[in-house]
């Protein structure tokens, strides 16, 4: 799409950009971007729904766009937005149709040269193993009764129910648990969806990823986690699937309705809102929560039988085979948060979509683990790419809400993937330099090939030099599972 031209952009530093604020803007907008970047923002459609999302009731600060920006649905991938919880809104458009869709990184004990060799064996397990794709049916089969406790405990229902360990719960974002849910405000038609989903990969640029640690920045945060070079490693990438989706369809037709009634003006109509504190805006949030948990309890379902794979190839423990969580950060959220705005702490609103946490030490939304370090933030590439652990920063918090980016970004839309990749095989391609790939769809591999995507390092070269969170590793990937 051809971008905005109307739009100007003032350089604030190496790292930096600002739209001011023009016409109906409550706020400026800034994004995070090298001149490299810039050169493919400029002429993309995102920077218009920066310039939107500012004109969103009760946003403080800034419109903030990471450098994994890209076009979505009413706010950019990569938008970050706070929103005065008295007299602000809530938007599902920065939240995402896939709420808390995140990773989870997990350590093994085992290195390169133990599962190199055994790496094809491994991934088939996975694939046999966890379901993926389009249409994929989980194993489990929830009672409602077992549904509704699901969704209103989390990743605590997956503990108590035999899916990991109640060490798994200190190293998940929130514990693993977002309070508020409301199973009551959910439809008919999103309990159909997601009734067969829990424990599914899913499809799309969701992923499983055997690799290892091949680079360190920060030797001592690394050695606190428990991280060497060589290490084999696991990232499992998936959220709330069709369940979430739904949550995010009902709501915005509510929306779209109800932010006409009450005369919001706003320039793009998905942005459609509420009122953080009116009976449609706590129904979606209440809604939303379930997602949250829905996703958490997901991701730990996943990791419970990623273990079991370990253990069935390798023939230990995964307490012999050192299968710890690291992380599981979400990147599909809205929150309530404190946070500092023109001099004053102040509870807000926190709108990720396709953007992180990037807490500092000490903070006490930090669990207790990471408290003196700083939080965990996973950036996975995609297949053939690095994937980067990074660090949360007091800079993050004083700058971007405590965000950072979560991804490297598209950089095609799937159609131009699907022709680029036409006549090819990217599964061969990957094989070629030693990563072994198994899909449930061959459109998926072509969809998510490694150059639909933007550089990986590039976008986390910015947060790193930005100062908004800091490198602490490197993974390279040996073998993944895709939808």
């Amino acid at each position: 799409m051809p971008g905005d031209t109307d739009i100007k952009f003032e350089k604030l530093d190496d790292c930096r950009w600002m739209i001011p604020k023009t016409g109906r803007m409550r706020v400026p907008g800034i994004i995070y971007a090298d001149e490299k970047m810039m050169v493919h923002i400029r002429v993309d459609k995102s920077p218009q729904q920066v310039v939107n999302v500012a004109h969103l009731p009760g946003i403080v600060k800034y419109s903030l766009a990471m450098p994994d920006i890209h076009w979505g649905y009413g706010f950019p991938i990569g938008g970050v937005a706070a929103t005065e919880t008295d007299g602000g809104v809530i938007s599902p458009g920065g939240v995402g149709y896939d709420i808390n869709c995140g990773c989870r990184l997990m350590t093994t004990t085992l290195g390169l040269d133990e599962v190199r060799p055994r790496i094809k064996e491994l991934i088939s397990g996975l694939f046999r193993k966890i379901p993926s794709g389009v249409g994929s049916r989980s194993k489990l089969k929830l009672s409602r009764v077992e549904e509704r406790k699901m969704l209103q405990t989390g990743a605590r229902w997956a503990i108590e129910n035999g899916y990991g360990r109640q060490e798994d719960l200190g190293a998940t974002e929130e514990g693993g648990f977002m309070p508020g849910a409301d199973p009551e405000v959910v439809s008919q038609r999103a309990y159909e969806r997601g009734k067969d989903q829990l424990g599914t990969l899913g499809s799309g640029n969701h992923f499983l990823e055997v690799g290892y640690v091949d680079e360190i920045y920060l030797p001592d945060i690394a050695d606190r986690w428990g991280l060497s070079v060589n290490q084999v490693t696991v990232i499992i990438h998936s959220g709330s699937r069709g369940f979430g989706y739904q949550i995010c369809d009902d709501s915005l037709d509510v929306m779209t309705r109800e932010y006409v009634r009450l005369g919001i003006e706003l320039p793009d109509k998905q942005l459609a809102c509420a009122y953080i504190n009116s009976p449609v805006g706590k129904q979606y949030l209440g809604a939303m929560a379930c997602a949250v948990n829905y996703a958490y309890t997901n991701r730990q379902v996943l990791m419970h039988w990623t273990r079991e794979t370990f253990e069935q190839v390798f023939k230990k423990s995964a307490e012999e085979l050192g299968l710890d969580l690291i992380y599981d950060l979400g990147h599909n959220v809205a929150r309530r948060e404190k946070h500092m705005v023109d001099g004053k702490e102040i509870e807000v609103c926190v709108h990720r979509k396709g953007a992180a946490r990037a807490f500092p030490p000490g903070h006490d939304r930090v669990p207790e683990k990471y408290r003196d370090t700083g939080q965990p933030v996973l950036i996975p590439g995609d297949m053939g790419t690095h994937s980067f652990l990074l660090v949360g920063t007091q800079k993050a918090l004083e700058d971007t809400f405590g965000s950072t980016c979560h991804g490297a970004g598209r950089m095609m839309s799937r159609k131009q993937a699907m022709r680029t990749a036409q006549g090819r095989s990217v599964a061969k391609e990957l094989e070629q330099k030693g990563i072994f790939v198994l899909s449930a769809s061959l459109a998926t591999l072509a969809e998510e090939m490694p150059e639909a995507y933007k550089n990986v390092a590039d976008v986390v070269g910015v947060v790193d030099k930005a100062g908004i969170s800091k490198k602490v590793a490197r993974f390279t990937p040996i073998g993944v599972i895709k939808g």
